[in-house]
């Protein structure tokens, strides 16, 4: 989509896209210094060196996995050498960055096996041919507990004690254990080994990229590498983090149509983010549509309605795009219940809270029964409310605006 013939201010534009720092002088710094590196990759008539690790913990990938993946193609269209880090090795500690209790450790086996399912799904968005596959066992291994000692004497107890997972831990009087201050040792030398002029990761990463990389990096001789710190993705809920946890993630795997009408769900005031992060839009093809929005010369859902194409052709096709528009426009514009659905042969005797759980309509009794009280649950356009009635009669069963079940 881009050209390695985009002029440097427009590639740092695109680059920079969709960054956060929490602080704007940080990001300008960090604008400032990739526009010299660009340059001087230029002048040595070099690729720039650029990756992202990647922490093999699920095999299951959603949309806001794919963020980082995202500026790596980017960098990969401008001709920049991309490497995708697996972090088997850090893997085996656990990336406290986000969290405020410890992680589970993986086994080696458990990190392999995610690891190649993880970077399958990845090349949806990255070029295959063009991207490096690198696991940080490769030099981690190698580590003896003398540099191990060498690096940590970069850093004070009192760095990782001010950041807000470990400090709401202490303050709660729960255990922070040593093991877990060595992950941003280990993801500083990474970007050491891998001699990098600029490393990707989300804003949970912020320390461990610009901080720990880049004095590792310093300490160790090399150029400190560029820090592209990414914004969080909100999933479908528009308010907090993506995460399959809280049901409010977009699968990778899922079916077009279900894609689809998944991005339809999220709030209008989340579209933005979505645009700078998941898209392969460009900075002056989303002031456009904003500055429509803003305007009220373009209509939200027309604006969602692109947005959702947009991202359903990149992890399908065009045409299956335009046919998951069509199903939902059809369904939820129209009113009209989709021509393909599963179903179910009824059994006598049947409560309609049973054929909900047992066909995936509801995750528990407890959300079926919320669902009949919310009046979302309707037979042939007929809402129901008890979940002790029987059902008697075939029909279409729709829980909701996107759940139907042909009963037969």
């Amino acid at each position: 989509m881009f050209s390695k013939k985009t002029s440097i201010d427009e590639q740092v534009a695109i680059l920079m896209q969709g960054s956060e720092y929490g602080d704007e002088s940080i990001k300008l710094n960090m604008a400032l210094e990739l526009r010299q590196r660009l340059l001087e990759a230029k002048s040595e008539d070099r690729p720039l060196r650029v990756y992202c690790g990647f922490d093999p913990r699920t095999s299951d990938l959603h949309l806001g996995h794919t963020v980082p993946m995202r500026k790596l193609r980017q960098f990969q269209e401008f001709g920049h050498d991309v490497t995708f880090l697996v972090g088997d090795y850090t893997a085996l500690i656990g990336d406290p960055s986000d969290k405020d209790q410890l992680r589970p450790q993986l086994t080696r086996q458990q990190a392999e096996s995610n690891a190649r399912s993880y970077a399958e799904q990845a090349y949806k968005v990255l070029d295959r041919e063009k991207t490096h596959v690198r696991f940080n066992s490769e030099w981690l291994a190698r580590l003896s507990f003398a540099d191990l000692i060498k690096l940590a004497s970069n850093f004070s107890l009192q760095q990782f004690l001010t950041r807000q997972n470990f400090r709401m831990r202490w303050e709660q009087d729960q255990a922070i254990y040593l093991h877990e201050t060595f992950y941003s040792l280990m993801q500083g030398y990474d970007a050491y080994a891998l001699r990098a002029d600029v490393q990707v990761g989300g804003s949970d990463q912020l320390f461990n990229i610009l901080t720990a990389a880049r004095k590792i990096m310093t300490f160790l001789g090399e150029k400190p590498n560029i820090a592209i710190i990414l914004g969080i993705l909100p999933g479908t809920d528009g308010e907090v983090k993506m995460s399959k946890s809280l049901g409010n993630h977009i699968p990778l795997l899922s079916s077009p149509e279900d894609m689809y009408g998944k991005v339809m769900s999220v709030p209008d005031k989340a579209m933005s983010q979505f645009f700078r992060l998941v898209t392969r839009w460009t900075p002056p093809e989303i002031e456009s549509l904003e500055r429509g929005l803003a305007s009220g010369q373009s209509h939200p859902r027309d604006i969602k309605m692109k947005l959702a194409r947009e991202i359903v052709s990149i992890y399908h096709s065009e045409t299956a795009a335009e046919e998951a528009e069509a199903a939902f426009v059809h369904v939820f514009q129209q009113g009209s219940p989709p021509e393909e659905m599963p179903e179910y042969c009824l059994e006598a005797g049947q409560k309609i809270l049973d054929v909900l759980v047992q066909n995936g309509l509801v995750a528990s009794n407890s959300e079926g029964r919320r669902m009949l009280r919310q009046n979302a649950v309707r037979l042939d356009g007929e809402t129901l409310h008890d979940p002790d009635q029987e059902l008697t009669r075939p029909g279409v069963l729709q829980v909701g605006k996107r759940r139907f079940l042909r009963l037969i």
